[in-house]
């Protein structure tokens, strides 16, 4: 997609698009024969490489504020992989996206977002049917992975805010990816290059999938919907679209079936963000409109 085609789209679309692409991730992981550290070098280093040709005109200069953005970024993106290989893709994407509480709480202080009662009832829904998804889960290993995703989702809520943090200003507003994931490149790149000899055609086509859609290309169309006027709470909130696909590709492909407790708390989540998605949007003029119009 060239500079100009994304910018005459709604910034909403944007991170729509994103989030569509971030639900392929749970399948394209499990479809690997290889381990989360492998699967995160290669998903990784070809991200890194996708964003930085695509962003290169955008300047690769980088400040301490970017440099810890891109630590937060390179944490949530291994503690998702980490969890997928841990516990069932729809656990690991909806602890994930517990994202919208740490927003809620933590936005008005970090860039001054203000406070809605309605995004508080919101979340307190979406989390509500969030926790269907854990009726019955008692292995060890789910909850090793549950661990790795309610982190990540931390983690998740904090890149979001600092997408639009004024000290993010005056730099290539993907930097964060760049460096991020070349960061976990090298810190993975151990394992992941003694994985080669072994590796299937399936492994290759799932990380490059992984490294240059799944995550390039989807950050780039994510962080323009955000700088283009997506609200940091409702950005997280359109992204309860990934953990609801997410699933729905592994159960088809791989065929991991989800609990029917999730089943219904994914029911309640797509009903809550629906109604708060277009409530929020029908409440002020679309932002692209107004831009084309100035």
């Amino acid at each position: 997609m060239t500079e100009s085609g994304a910018k005459s789209i709604n910034p909403v679309y944007l991170v729509v698009i994103a989030v569509l692409l971030w639900s392929t991730g749970g399948l394209f992981i499990k479809s690997t024969t290889i381990d989360a550290y492998q699967v995160t070098f290669f998903r990784s280093l070809f991200a890194a490489v996708t964003v930085l040709i695509l962003t290169r005109k955008d300047g690769l200069k980088i400040n301490a504020f970017g440099i810890l953005t891109s630590v937060i970024y390179a944490l949530l993106l291994f503690l998702f992989v980490w969890a997928t290989k841990k516990t069932t893709a729809a656990n690991a994407i909806f602890l994930q996206y517990t994202a919208p509480i740490y927003i809620l709480v933590l936005a008005p202080f970090i860039i001054g977002e203000k406070f809605h009662w309605r995004d508080l009832i919101t979340v307190i829904i979406v989390l509500a049917g969030m926790s269907l998804f854990f009726v019955g889960q008692l292995r060890l290993e789910d909850y090793q992975g549950n661990t790795a995703a309610l982190f990540s989702g931390i983690f998740l809520g904090l890149y979001i805010m600092l997408l639009r943090h004024p000290k993010g200003e005056g730099f290539n507003p993907a930097i964060a990816v760049i460096y991020g994931n070349f960061l976990l490149a090298l810190l993975t790149s151990p394992s992941g290059v003694a994985a080669v000899p072994t590796m299937t055609f399936m492994d290759w086509f799932a990380v490059t999938f992984l490294g240059i859609f799944q995550i390039g290309i989807s950050y780039i169309l994510f962080i323009k919907g955000v700088r283009g006027g997506t609200r940091p709470l409702d950005a997280s909130l359109i992204g309860f679209i990934e953990p609801l696909l997410n699933p729905v590709w592994v159960f088809i492909f791989v065929g991991e079936r989800p609990s029917k407790w999730a089943l219904l708390g994914g029911g309640i989540i797509i009903a809550a963000i629906a109604v708060h998605t277009v409530r929020q949007y029908a409440r002020r003029p679309n932002v692209v409109a107004a831009e084309d119009t100035g």
